[in-house]
């Protein structure tokens, strides 16, 4: 039991769906099944019918993700397997893509992804950049002092922008 209690403790730090973590989810989730239909046996009450219903969706639908992630990690490491045995005599299958080592990976199993590129300033716009960092009281703005006649040294709030905008026009 304590090997159990280390093995799920490190489980939980470990990325992916590790069989630990699966055992003690799955264990959980007929505790709380057995639980929520003690209490509609025990009240009748509709509310435990529901709440049972939507634990086993719940509990489904972490067992279908785990089944799919373990599906697809025996895809990638067969096509590992596949590159490894095709490389393995120095010439690559036909189709295969030869790629220069530092060559970027540009394909994407996601749709969302999206690849940024920085664009390096040019030389004159260095001043520029410097300006838009500096303080405003260094670009040469002013400082709009409050009109209700308070000189807290602080700059003015919105609405004291508004009631500036209100008596200049």
């Amino acid at each position: 039991m304590g090997f159990f209690i280390e093995d799920l403790w490190s489980s939980i730090f470990t990325p992916g769906p590790t069989p630990t973590l699966l055992v003690a989810t799955n264990v959980t989730f007929a505790a709380l099944q057995l639980l929520l239909f003690a209490l509609l046996l025990a009240t009748y009450s509709i509310h435990f019918f529901i709440l049972s219903f939507l634990s086993g969706a719940l509990w489904w639908s972490i067992n279908w993700f785990a089944a799919e992630l373990r599906a697809v990690q025996a895809q990638e490491a067969q096509k590992e397997k596949e590159g490894k045995k095709a490389h393995a005599d120095g010439k690559p299958r036909s189709g295969d893509a030869m790629k220069t080592p530092g060559a970027l990976d540009t394909e994407s199993d996601t749709e969302t992804e999206e690849q940024r590129q920085e664009t390096p300033l040019p030389t004159g716009s260095t001043t520029a950049a410097s300006a838009t960092l500096q303080l405003p009281e260094e670009q040469g703005a002013r400082k709009r002092h409050s009109v209700s006649g308070e000189s807290s040294g602080y700059g003015s709030t919105d609405s004291e922008w508004e009631k500036v905008d209100d008596h200049t026009e």
